[in-house]
């Protein structure tokens, strides 16, 4: 019962904090939208730097979206504002590569670089993380990155000081981030459409993913609370 008990307060955590975040982006889609704050999107940095270049606003969007994801930013966030710039398609695709490389980097540099100082600041729970990543690297970076729960970035590092090979969790995180990142990025694209038929999808699809999420959390849970508590 306990048990139970424990993953629905899991669960709960989860979906209130992702639709905390979607509140928060649709409260600033509202007041873009309805307050007259549109207009002043005409001048804002993402238009002037990134929409209006074309490739080089591609490169530019996709560096920044790698560079705040590796120390951190929230990536529903990074990937709000690619939908905003580019649309849904291209937007879930252009924050995927950006958080993808932004795990890949946060990653190196801790096995390049940070391996002593993250070994100080972490100790044993870097064991329990590489228990559980070892098993599967991909899968296992697959499940943990299907529930919004955890430090992104807290996650990279330690699995930078682990055994695990770094390919097959990039891979796997990437994939990983891939549900989310349709939602925020749809939920971005919405800024300048009339209808709110977007945002309501986008709502839909964040608690599929969470759901999903939390059955595959189910399955690995007591490795999984290791790394994301």
């Amino acid at each position: 019962m306990s048990a139970v008990s424990s993953e629905s307060k899991v669960s709960m955590k989860a979906l209130i904090k992702g639709l905390a975040m979607l509140s928060v982006l649709g409260l600033s889609v509202y007041l873009i939208r309805y307050a007259g704050l549109a207009d002043a999107l005409d001048t804002h940095w993402m238009d002037e730097h990134v929409r209006s270049r074309g490739l080089t606003g591609v490169l530019t969007y996709v560096g920044l979206a790698a560079f705040f994801s590796a120390v951190g930013f929230p990536r529903q966030v990074i990937c709000f504002m690619g939908g905003y710039a580019y649309g849904f398609a291209l937007g879930t695709l252009l924050g995927t590569i950006g958080t993808g490389l932004g795990c890949a980097g946060a990653f190196v540099y801790s096995r390049l670089v940070g391996r002593s100082f993250i070994k100080r600041k972490f100790g044993a729970r870097i064991q329990k993380v590489d228990d559980f990543l070892s098993r599967s690297p991909f899968n296992m970076a697959l499940t943990i990155r299907f529930f919004p729960l955890g430090s992104n970035v807290v996650t990279n590092i330690l699995a930078g000081v682990t055994s695990i090979p770094a390919l097959p969790f990039i891979l796997g995180s990437t994939v990983g981030y891939l549900p989310q990142n349709m939602v925020f990025a749809l939920f971005g694209s919405g800024v300048e459409v009339s209808s709110s038929l977007r945002m309501i999808m986008a709502v839909v699809l964040f608690v599929i993913s969470t759901l999903l999420g939390f059955k595959i959390y189910r399955k690995y849970r007591n490795q999984a609370e290791a790394v994301v508590e």
